[in-house]
């Protein structure tokens, strides 16, 4: 077995648990929204961050904010705003790949279960399906590394 094979299989990666860590919906001009015709304008952010807590165990947030917009007059129609995090055990990863790994790799990991979230807030709350599109966190992981050589 090579150097090279022998340092990959020393590598471990597992994902303890998937949580929600802060949750909440907005609908403040509810019930008057309704009677209008839903023409949603949609204003997302989407970020992620994460902590270490012990010698290999680190937590991963994802947030994501989606504000709809109704019409011209730019009415909030809702606000849903969900903090999705995970547990992941790594080790075995070191300076940039373990980075890139709790900067990328989880969050990809993350988002459909922050996805799912904010659909289901949106429909309790009576308005039409909101469906996410996938994020790559691994351009956005890119684009913040080149802003910081930049820099």
């Amino acid at each position: 077995m090579s150097e090279g094979n022998a340092q990959e299989s020393n590598i471990q990666f597992a994902l303890q648990r998937v949580y929600v860590k802060d949750i909440s919906f907005e609908s403040p001009n509810s019930p008057t929204i309704f009677q209008q015709p839903f023409q949603p304008k949609v204003k997302l952010d989407v970020d992620n961050n994460f902590t270490k807590l012990a010698d290999d165990l680190y937590e991963v947030t994802v947030h994501v904010t989606a504000q709809v917009f109704n019409g011209e007059e730019q009415t909030t129609a809702f606000l849903a705003d969900v903090q999705q995090a995970g547990l992941f055990s790594i080790s075995g990863l070191e300076g940039a790949q373990l980075d890139h790994t709790l900067n990328a790799f989880c969050p990809n990991i993350l988002f459909p279960y922050a996805r799912e979230c904010v659909d289901s807030l949106v429909n309790r709350g009576s308005f039409p399906t909101l469906m996410l599109a996938p994020v790559n966190f691994d351009a956005l992981y890119a684009q913040k590394q080149e802003q910081q050589n930049n820099a």
